[in-house]
């Protein structure tokens, strides 16, 4: 990957650029409008947004303030955990359609596999919503679609009766959460890892254990942490609110970690980042 806008493929022949602009917490509209339109200007072709995250009218607002052709930006948006069934999906999916003001999105992925509200049933549930999702993907308002921290047996039950492959399994993951066994499993079944929280939320910035790294390279640890991120071969999705530190996010194109230095990371182990929610006894 040598800039932002180059792209993977996925297992459907969609191409999704390589880095995404994610937008968790970001619920102020000034606020997520201004961090979207940074964004963009920035570089990225690629937001990532979701019903739970209550910004979906936001994004849709910046992107259609941004003066960039739709057909240039990679959207993405994910299922709420309060909704299941295939009616309910079709609705869900239509109110995130006019929220972010297109006729289609880009991809679309089940938030989390087991939700408390239906966790008496939480398989057959996941079925219905898939296949409204693989009704609309066939339709063309949705292009690819996916799933988002699914674990191997949550994927083992869907594929019972979906028709179409995840293209991604978007989860958390940076260094201290290599998550090896889901990478794996993903990469088994020609998924995409999409890493969110690359950064720890924030709490591997201040890191001691980069400060040789970011001599070496000339990078913050923002950046080496991203362009690990890319050489490990997942996509994954900063976010931030600040101007600078949106673009910093981008500038990780002009250097390469050698083979030494990305083994180093992998190696190192930070605690209480060590953990994700585990999607079946959640309380969301």
């Amino acid at each position: 990957m040598k800039k932002p806008t180059d792209t993977y493929t996925l297992n459907n022949g969609v191409e999704i650029p390589c880095i995404g602009f994610g937008t968790w917490t970001i619920t102020d509209r000034d606020t997520c409008i201004s961090a979207v339109q940074d964004a963009l200007n920035a570089g990225y072709r690629h937001i990532d947004t979701a019903q739970a995250y209550q910004n979906e009218a936001f994004v849709g607002e910046a992107i259609a303030n941004s003066g960039v052709k739709r057909d240039e930006i990679f959207i993405t948006s994910k299922l709420s955990n309060k909704v299941r069934g295939y009616d309910e999906t079709i609705q869900a999916v239509e109110q995130t359609l006019k929220d972010l003001q297109t006729d289609y999105l880009d991809l679309f992925l089940i938030h989390w596999p087991n939700p408390i509200a239906f966790r008496d049933n939480w398989k057959e549930m996941n079925a219905e919503s898939y296949r409204a999702m693989e009704d609309l993907n066939k339709q063309g308002k949705i292009r690819a679609i996916g799933i988002s921290n699914f674990r191997k047996h949550h994927i083992e039950a869907l594929m019972e009766t979906a028709t179409v492959k995840p293209v991604i399994n978007q989860i958390e993951l940076h260094p201290g959460l290599l998550q090896e066994e889901r990478v794996n499993y993903a990469h088994e079944h020609d998924m995409l890892i999409e890493s969110y929280s690359p950064l720890g939320q924030s709490r591997l910035i201040e890191k001691p254990e980069f400060d040789v790294l970011c001599k070496k390279y000339n990078k913050a640890t923002a950046q080496i942490i991203l362009r690990w991120q890319i050489q490990k071969g997942h996509l994954p999705l900063p976010r931030s609110t600040n101007t600078q530190r949106i673009a910093m996010n981008l500038d990780i194109f002009d250097f390469e970690l050698s083979d030494e230095d990305m083994s180093y990371m992998d190696g190192l182990t930070f605690e209480g980042l060590d953990q994700d929610h585990d999607p079946d006894t959640a309380t969301f």
